[in-house]
């Protein structure tokens, strides 16, 4: 199964719904170990996406995420707008200008967060976005190189992404804000690791909707 750009405006507004009907949750985890304008900042990057998603479903993947990278940048600010954004440039790099299969899109998606860890300077383990984006990455690429349909894998890299935000709370913050309070972080989900569970989680569900139902 390929996907096309044509799919961006159903994504961009599932993972902004998403984000809206959480975003008291995600506030409350925030401000226990954060600045608390982690879903503020956010939203004000989707909506910007929201706004743009009629062009960018006539671009090509490159452009696209190209694209949604640099309003993330600009929209976001702050440290999950570098992060976010240089996610989707890096996937733009990465991509080609055609369909998207599931092989195409893993090796994307894992650029991708080789840069934002680069960027960030952060690994698996240091209570991060990180901790919910490797283990994706990880399972889409070994997902893509066996004879599984992406609509048999969507509903276990929902699971990866929700294990991995979960991981977060034994974990002692290292970066940003929250490494300030060392130990008094553990027994805390990180922000931006449950922002991009839910992100993920609201791809897949759509993906899957886009499935059932093809245009």
């Amino acid at each position: 199964m390929e996907f096309k750009p044509s799919v961006l405006p159903a994504l961009i507004e599932a993972v902004a719904e998403a984000v809206a009907n959480h975003a008291e949750e995600v506030t409350a985890l925030d401000q226990a170990i954060g600045d608390g304008d982690h879903v503020i900042n956010l939203q004000r990057g989707l909506q910007a996406l929201m706004e743009q998603r009629e062009a960018l479903e006539q671009l090509d993947w490159c452009a696209a995420w190209q694209k949604i990278g640099m309003i993330l940048m600009s929209t976001v600010g702050g440290a999950s707008g570098s992060l976010f954004g240089t996610l989707f440039v890096a996937m733009g790099k990465a991509a080609h200008d055609q369909p998207l299969g599931l092989l195409g899109f893993a090796e994307a998606f894992g650029q991708g967060v080789a840069a934002v860890k680069l960027r960030g300077k952060t690994e698996v383990g240091e209570k991060t976005m990180v901790d919910v984006l490797q283990p994706v990455a990880d399972y889409l690429l070994a997902a893509a190189n066996t004879p599984t349909g992406l609509q048999e894998l969507l509903p276990s890299i929902d699971r990866v992404a929700v294990a991995g935000m979960d991981s977060t709370r034994a974990m002692v913050a290292t970066k940003g804000r929250a490494s300030f309070m060392a130990e008094r972080s553990v027994g805390h989900i990180d922000a931006g690791a449950r922002t991009s569970q839910l992100m993920i989680g609201a791809i897949a569900a759509a993906l899957a909707t886009q499935l059932a139902s093809p245009s």
